[in-house]
């Protein structure tokens, strides 16, 4: 049949609205599509008229109708799905994917045998499999309809599941429910169980007989109860009724004590007044009698430590120091009691007695270990007053000083407090150095205040179970030996014992003891803000010292760090100086790095607690053409008796606070002194040097340790040796 006869036959489909989703998308294809497949179902119907002439013929629920002028299908597909079984569906999904296969070999034999492409065999064989490709379709769309139908099936058996489940969950809940109310119902108690009502026997003999009703109560459980109830309300009136009339009292008599109260607090304002008035002459005349007055009143409950150290250090501020201030600060109420006569406190003991005892049978008996902290509590009890001086600068900043007395330890401890007129908090480096912890450390040689100085406590720590008194020392104080001297306190221990005791003892040494405080906080400020200094790569030195050092210094401090006491036993060029036993835990430990060109200068510095007193050290170690420290090298050696040996030229003026910076400068001057004068070229060849000569040396090496000139002359400005 010719392409134009195909054209003219353009076969016509009628379809219903139950067709499958696939059915429905291709009614929205374009024309192309439309005009492909009109000529792939003409194929079919002329095939099956050519294999089967004798006219229309069923195929399932297929119907082929011809007519004079078109063709009309009507076409269902789920009807037929209802009749096909799966399995012979898949059985003609092999066979015809196996007849594809065997058409497609065929017709590779045919054009591989020289079959031209247009030929009939080709042809015919092409028709075949086309026919194959539709039955394909065919399968494949009843196939996803199967598919759609047990996913329906599915659904509607799970929506059955839900609602069977919705029903059950339901059920459970109102059986819940119920099972709740139940208990409740179970549990219910009555008020009336609550209250305590008077025995059987005492409601018999001390109720009427119109309440009691013994020939019903006694035989009837129920009745009782209710005639004890009535008659616990009986007594709650009468009770009612006595309250009142007290009540009544007790406000006629508080009216009385309110009119005499009245007439004693009208005295008050005069009285106040006139004392309001006098307080100007008081202070004019510099004599605070009320101020006085208060605090003496106050001291009287003092323990003998502390009232000897008040007395102490207010006669040395009104004689020497106007601006140091005592004050008593705590519970006067608690001190009151323990001053009490001690028979005012043992009766108070005998009429509680009966009391503990009572408890004690009611409440489970401590552990051990609950009373062993309940006596080392007791142990380190400390009195509830305490006593604050307030140490004053010239800049403003104020040391506070709070002193404490541990009762049964008989000493006293100590705690400190630094406040400032301006903010403190930029240097890194110098965070210990008001520290409360450390500040007054070793303010005497020797006298870290980490334990008791009195003997006697180490037997009594033994008996609670306390191993050092350091480890309280952050809540207590420091029970420093001066502390105790300024308390009048004094122990047999390793020391000789002086003749002095209380307030002699505290007076000799009041006054040296407030001085060294004082130089303690100047000193601690002065380094915080050369450290902040230090930090920024910046050599503070003042004017006063500007003649020690020359003009122009090339090398420069390049950092400034604080580390630890383990750090700085882990420097290899420091051993020599932790073998002669010159630094402890407690000093401060700091890492300086001086730098000039390729010459890097490390220099590990201990600062001592009684700085400026003691003077700092410095241990040395360069790293310029390989390692040297003060042990390997002697011109590093003198570098280090430079600035750790010669005190008076580094000083300044006194008090000597400018010591460590002007070490530091000296080192820098050390270190272009020792680059300047060092050979540069040490294979004898020709170039330019890296460090020039810039200072002046009358020689720049003496001797067989060929020692350079580290001392420096002024005015002259020429290096020379010692």
């Amino acid at each position: 049949m010719s392409s134009d006869a195909v054209k003219k036959r353009k076969p016509k489909f009628i379809r219903n609205e139950a067709g499958t989703p696939e059915t429905k998308r291709g009614r929205a294809e374009g024309d192309q599509l439309r005009s492909v497949r009109s000529q792939v179902e003409f194929r079919k119907v002329r095939l099956r008229q050519v294999t089967h002439p004798a006219g229309p013929r069923l195929i399932g629920q297929r119907k082929l109708i011809t007519t004079k002028n078109q063709d009309v299908r009507v076409y269902n597909e789920e009807v037929e799905l209802e009749d096909r079984d799966p399995q012979q569906d898949y059985m003609l999904y092999k066979d015809t994917c196996a007849d594809l296969a065997k058409l497609m070999a065929e017709i590779q034999e045919l054009k591989s045998g020289g079959a031209k492409v247009g030929c009939v065999e080709i042809e015919e064989r092409h028709r075949q499999c086309s026919i194959h490709f539709i039955t394909l379709k065919k399968l494949n769309r009843l196939a996803h309809m199967r598919l759609k139908k047990g996913r329906d099936q599915t659904h509607e058996a799970k929506q059955r599941v839900d609602v069977l489940h919705l029903q059950l969950q339901n059920l459970l809940y109102e059986v819940m429910h119920l099972q709740k109310e139940i208990s409740k119902c179970l549990e219910f108690k009555s008020q009336h169980e609550e209250i305590e009502l008077v025995s059987e026997e005492e409601f018999f003999q001390e109720a009427p007989s119109e309440i009691s009703r013994p020939h019903v109560t006694r035989d009837d459980q129920h009745q009782l109860t209710l005639a004890r109830l009535d008659w616990e309300l009986e007594q709650r009136k009468r009770l009612a009724e006595q309250y009142k009339m007290s009540l009544a009292k007790k406000e006629k008599i508080q009216k009385a004590i309110e009119q005499k109260r009245e007439y004693l607090s009208s005295l008050q304002p005069g009285l106040h007044n006139i004392m309001q008035a006098s307080i100007p002459v008081q202070e004019y005349l510099s004599m605070p009698f009320e101020q006085m007055q208060k605090q003496a009143e106050v001291a009287r409950h003092l323990p003998p430590a502390l009232y000897v150290l008040m007395v102490q250090a207010a006669a040395y501020g009104q004689a020497c120091d106007k601006t140091l201030s005592v004050n008593i600060s705590g519970d006067v109420d608690e001190a009151k009691a323990l001053s009490r006569r001690p028979e005012d406190s043992q009766d108070d003991e005998s009429d509680s007695d009966a009391e503990e005892e009572q408890q004690n049978t009611k409440r489970r008996r401590a552990t051990v270990g609950v009373q062993l902290e309940d006596k080392r509590k007791e142990m380190l009890r400390r009195h509830p007053l305490s006593l604050c001086v307030d140490l004053k600068c010239k800049d403003g900043s104020i040391l506070h000083l709070f002193f404490y007395y541990l009762m049964n330890l008989n000493i006293l401890t100590v705690k400190t407090k630094v406040s400032t007129a301006v903010d403190l908090s930029g240097a890194v480096s110098a965070g210990e150095l008001l520290n409360s912890e450390s500040l007054l450390n070793c303010l005497y040689a020797s006298d870290h205040g980490k334990e008791t100085p009195n003997p006697v406590n180490r037997y009594q720590f033994d008996k609670v179970g306390i191993t050092t008194f350091a480890d309280y020392v952050s809540d207590l104080g420091h029970p420093y030996v001066w502390v105790q001297k300024l308390g009048g306190l004094q122990f047999s221990s390793n020391g000789a014992q002086s003749e002095l005791s209380g307030s002699a003892l505290s007076a000799s040494h009041m006054e040296r003891t407030m001085k060294l405080l004082r130089g303690r906080l100047q000193a601690r400020l002065a380094l915080h803000k050369q450290f902040s200094s230090l930090e920024h790569s910046i050599i503070p030195v003042s004017s006063e010292c500007q003649n020690l050092f020359p003009a122009k210094v090339v090398s420069g401090l390049t950092c400034w760090t604080m580390m630890s006491y383990q750090e700085f036993t882990e420097l290899g060029f420091v051993q020599h100086v932790l073998k002669a036993g010159l630094v402890c835990e407690t000093d401060l430990f700091f890492m300086a790095v001086v730098e000039r060109g390729t010459a890097r200068l490390l220099a590990a510095v201990v600062v001592n607690p009684r700085y400026p007193e003691v003077m700092p050290l410095f241990s040395l170690s360069l790293h310029w053409k390989g390692e040297r420290s003060g042990r390997t090298e002697d011109n590093l050696r003198a570098m280090e008796s430079e600035v750790n040996v010669f005190r008076a030229e580094l000083q300044g003026p006194r008090p000597g606070l400018q010591l460590l910076t002007n070490q530091i400068q000296r080192l820098c001057v050390c270190l272009d002194v020792y680059l300047e004068t060092e050979s540069q070229v040490c294979d004898g060849s020709e170039g330019p040097k890296e460090f020039p000569r810039e200072k002046m040396c009358l020689r720049t090496a003496r001797g067989p340790s060929r020692l350079k000139p580290f001392k420096y002359n002024h005015p002259q400005g020429f290096f020379s040796h010692r």
